[in-house]
């Protein structure tokens, strides 16, 4: 497998995985701003043909490293990051319950965005 390319398209909401040209993995998100700006992760998608490849830990891994360069925190509605979080204190902190309420009930108020 080629070298993966990962990006950020933060209008389209999606942190891409890209080898060869090609989009093969991504994380949805969205921005929440209040009560504090985050980031929250809703999907995580890899192609069939890529998975077990590590794309998924290397795309909530660099979620991470994105929101920490951007001095905001993650709460993660994605399931595969909270698990992947879980395995990953040292770079990836507890989210603060108030901004999982927060990003649930935009997400509530938003059904066709994701």
């Amino acid at each position: 497998m080629s070298d993966i390319e990962i990006r950020d398209d933060r209008a389209a909401g999606r942190l891409e995985a890209v080898a060869d040209g090609e989009v093969v993995g991504r994380v949805e998100y969205f921005v929440l701003d209040s009560p504090a700006p985050a980031l929250v992760p809703v999907h995580t998608i890899v192609e069939p043909a890529h998975e077990g490849q590590g794309i998924a830990g290397s795309l909530a891994r660099e979620l991470y490293a994105l929101a920490e360069r951007a001095g905001v925190p993650v709460a993660p509605l994605c399931p595969y990051v909270v698990q992947w979080a879980e395995r990953h204190r040292d770079v990836a902190p507890l989210a603060d319950p108030d901004l999982l309420d927060a990003a649930k009930q935009w997400l509530a108020a938003h059904p066709g965005r994701f």
